[in-house]
This record gives structure tokens, C-alpha cells and sequence, in this order.
């Protein structure tokens, strides 16, 4: 579905993203994970062309994506930000229905998708009619999910989509995602500094470091033979972060140690 192929970017003479090789079949969520600096997100944007490429190609469904106009382009591809980008003057429906009304839906099909969309993000269809400042944020990135899927795109990109957002809603956002691929099978990449969202997420995680790629697997590929030291090291933190948990849930309640609730 989604095919890279030597892609690279260069600013000046430092490269981003070094000749990258990488393909998302139909249906997988791939997660590109990696520290800041490791060209994720440089990556992500390449794919719709909010960056254009210095090197090599990017294919989606077998077509060049730098042969067609990139605004068109964009309208395929559901889009998602940390930082929701919300249209404050617009309601939550009209939100969502951006990019229908720039292809021209008609009034009627667009309501119907407004309506369907609210139901799979989990949002109650009261809220249409409000504008992004009377929402959550929990409730805001729900919708800016609904409009990156309005127009029924063949592929999303989603950068960081829950970074910014409490542990707790983003656990149930995170279980949304979940809920919303086993739905309407979406081929997506997904951008995360966080291990543990990757793991819990991807079908397959790509690990970038300094713009080029260590390592490629499955879950289970990259927890039992991480290729290197820097991605044995990241999939060790959520080890560790269980174990630690593990060991304070064993610890009696009269513990010292325990800080009372």
C-alpha cells in the first residue's frame, strides 16, 4: 500500500532522513519510533508532501506520490497532529466535514458521515454543534481523528496524536485506536517517542536514529532481538517501568517506603 524507497531529506548539507526502505502493507499500522532529531516526523510529512523529498520515491496503492498536485494528494491521506490544528471558528461537525465539502459531498452524505464518525471515535453526537475551545482535550483529538477519517482515506498519518494529552486519557485513546483499526482496517503510520505506545500499537515498528532506519519488526521481533544497543535500550525502559511497577504492588502496606495515598 505504502512503499518508500531510498527516501531521504536534506537541509542544506546535513542530512535528515538518510535513504529509507520501507512498506506498509493494506491494513498495518506502522509506528516509527525513535528520540527528537531521528527524522519521524520529517518522514511522516515526506509521505503527503508537507515536506518533498530530497531522494528516492513514495509510492501509495502503486502510484507516484509526486505525480499528481500534492492539495489533492492531501485529500486522500487522513492527517492527525500532537496538536489537534482545529479550526476554532468552526463547530465540531463542520470540523469534520472539511474535506468532504472540498471534494463536494453532498449535504446529505456528509451528514450521514458526521454522524457515523462521532459513533466510532466515541463521542456523543451531542457535542456537533460545539466549538474546539468548549472541549476536553481527550475530546478534541477524538475529533480531529473523525476529520482525518471524513473522506474515508485509504491511508492516515498520525504524529504523536496523544503525546500532549494526561495518562488516562491517553490509555483510552490509545484503546480507541485500537477499537477504531479492528473497525474499518486502516493502513496508517503512526509517529511516537513513547515504547510503550509503539508496542501496544504497531503491527510492525521502524526505529530511526539520527535519520536512519536500525530496525524493522514485528512486537515480538523487536522485543526478543532488538538489532542494536540503542533499541535494545528502548525496548528495556518498559521493562523496567513494569518491573518497578510489579515490585511496589508486591511491597506490603506498612512499607516505609510506600508513600500513603
Amino acid at each position: 500500500m505504502i512503499e518508500l524507497d531510498g527516501i531521504g531529506k536534506r537541509y542544506g548539507d546535513a542530512w535528515v532522513v538518510e535513504r529509507l526502505d520501507l512498506q506498509v502493507a493494506e491494513g498495518e499500522v506502522l509506528v516509527l519510533v525513535g528520540g527528537s532529531g531521528s527524522g519521524k516526523t520529517t518522514t511522516l510529512k515526506m509521505v503527503n508532501r508537507l515536506v518533498e523529498p530530497s531522494s528516492g520515491r513514495i509510492r501509495i496503492a502503486g502510484r507516484d506520490t509526486a505525480s499528481q498536485p500534492a492539495p489533492e494528494l492531501r485529500r486522500q491521506i487522513g492527517y492527525v497532529f500532537q496538536r489537534v490544528g482545529l479550526f476554532p471558528h468552526l463547530t465540531v461537525a463542520e470540523n469534520i466535514a472539511v474535506t468532504p465539502s472540498l471534494l463536494r459531498w453532498d449535504r446529505a452524505r456528509i451528514d450521514r458521515r458526521i454522524d457515523e464518525l462521532l459513533e466510532l471515535v466515541e463521542l456523543d453526537a451531542l457535542l456537533r454543534d460545539r466549538r474546539p475551545d468548549e472541549l476536553s482535550g481527550g475530546q478534541a483529538q477524538r475529533v480531529g481523528v473523525a476529520r482525518a477519517l471524513a473522506a474515508e482515506p485509504r491511508v492516515m498519518l498520525l504524529d504523536e496524536p496523544f503525546a500532549a494529552l494526561d495518562p488516562p486519557t491517553r490509555d483510552r485513546l490509545q484503546s480507541s485506536f485500537l477499537h477504531i483499526k479492528e473497525r474499518i482496517q486502516v493502513t496508517a503510520i503512526f509517529v511516537t517517542h513513547d515504547m510503550t505506545e509503539a508496542l501496544r500499537l504497531g503491527d510492525r515498528i521502524a526505529v530511526l536514529r539520527s535519520g536512519r532506519l536500525l530496525q524493522v519488526g514485528t512486537r515480538d521481533e523487536i522485543l526478543r532481538t532488538p538489532a542494536d544497543a540503542y533499541v535494545a535500550s528502548l525496548v528495556q525502559t518498559p521493562r523496567r517501568q513494569l518491573e518497578e511497577l510489579m515490585a511496589l504492588l508486591d511491597r506490603p502496606a506498612s512499607d516505609p517506603s510506600v508513600p500513603a495515598p
